[in-house]
């Protein structure tokens, strides 16, 4: 049952801390108020990177594909040649080079889509391109982690509005994933997988899946900093994309399918978010202990006006949320089609 005040719920991937803080929900808004009203999108836009035939910014042409369509990033953050500092002038001053690969993965020629509009059989294609890129950059004998994300809407800065995500692969494990490896394996001694374990305490609790279907399960985890954030967890342990048989991807098409439409139909808005999935190294070592997972975090706080901003008290001393995740997934499961 929900604390009635003030409170705070531990992070089992991070270990971090969330402050809960229910009594804010009734305070006065008078910050920043978005725009919810975008112009109508063709369905080929001439002056867009990423559709068809047109010529992308670094002079490259984007072919005209029929699917999903996979390049590496004209501007990539990562490179793959091994380059960048050596040490620090001193102990406190440290700096290693770091390699990689970035890639665009389209996901549908049309300018005028989204995730949440694709249909199931398209769904599936980018699911499979996911595992395909898993598999041919994660067999890259230098790569050690592959991270597939989405970003969604300008509000959470995406720089063209063509229905796209990004891939990044490289040398090194980032910091997030690291800790989310560190604390799996840490209960794994217990004899147990932590999302497993964590599935069946929220499904036997209910109050906060949002959506499922015969493979995954969708929730507002018990932890969640964002106001509308989820986690979809497979209900098979699995530790990677490409580990998936045919069920386990029409599955997680079908259940992105619900989530993303089901945000949409929240605020009546194309929902902004980030997304990304969280899976097993690509170090050559066995990994049981992780269990395959997807995060969204989505901005959007009261309104398709108003959102949450991270600053003050979240830089500064940790994460916090007003509206507890039980509400959340009350009012997100009131608009999801379950079955």
């Amino acid at each position: 049952m929900t604390a009635p005040g003030a409170h705070r719920r531990l992070d089992q991937l991070t270990g971090e801390w969330v402050l809960v803080s229910p009594q804010r929900t009734a305070r006065p808004w008078q910050g920043q108020v978005e725009d919810t009203s975008p112009a109508p999108r063709p369905d080929h836009d001439p002056d867009c990177y990423l559709c068809p035939g047109n010529t992308r910014a670094a002079g490259a042409v984007t072919p005209a594909y029929p699917s999903t369509f996979v390049f590496d990033n004209d501007f990539a953050a990562l490179l793959p040649a091994p380059a960048g500092p050596g040490p620090g002038p001193d102990g406190l001053l440290v700096a290693e080079p770091v390699r990689g690969i970035c890639r665009v993965v389209c996901f549908d020629p049309r300018h005028n889509v989204t995730l949440s509009g694709l249909e199931i059989p398209a769904l599936r294609r980018v699911v499979n391109t996911w595992a395909a890129q898993t598999t041919e950059l994660g067999s890259l004998p230098w790569v050690r982690h592959v991270q597939i994300f989405e970003n969604r809407g300008a509000m959470m800065g995406a720089s063209n509005p063509h229905p796209h995500g990004q891939i990044w692969a490289e040398d090194k494990i980032p910091g997030l994933p690291a800790k989310e490896i560190d604390r799996q394996r840490a209960y794994a001694t217990t004899g147990g997988c932590l999302l497993c374990d964590y599935l069946s305490t929220e499904l036997r609790a209910g109050r906060r899946i949002v959506c499922h279907n015969d493979e995954y399960v969708a929730v507002v985890p018990y932890w969640a900093v964002w106001p509308y954030e989820t986690l979809v967890l497979p209900r098979r342990h699995g530790g990677a994309l490409p580990d998936l048989d045919d069920a386990g991807r029409e599955g997680f098409a079908d259940i992105l399918h619900r989530l993303t439409s089901g945000y949409d139909r929240l605020f009546g808005v194309e929902f902004p978010y980030s997304m990304g999935l969280h899976q097993q190294p690509t170090d050559g070592s066995p990994h049981p202990e992780l269990h395959l997972h997807a995060h969204f975090y989505p901005p959007l706080l009261r309104s398709a006006t108003i959102r949450k901003f991270m600053v003050g008290y979240e830089l500064l001393a940790g994460p916090q949320r007003d509206i507890t995740a039980e509400d959340a997934a009350e009012r997100l499961r009131a608009v999801m089609k379950n079955r």
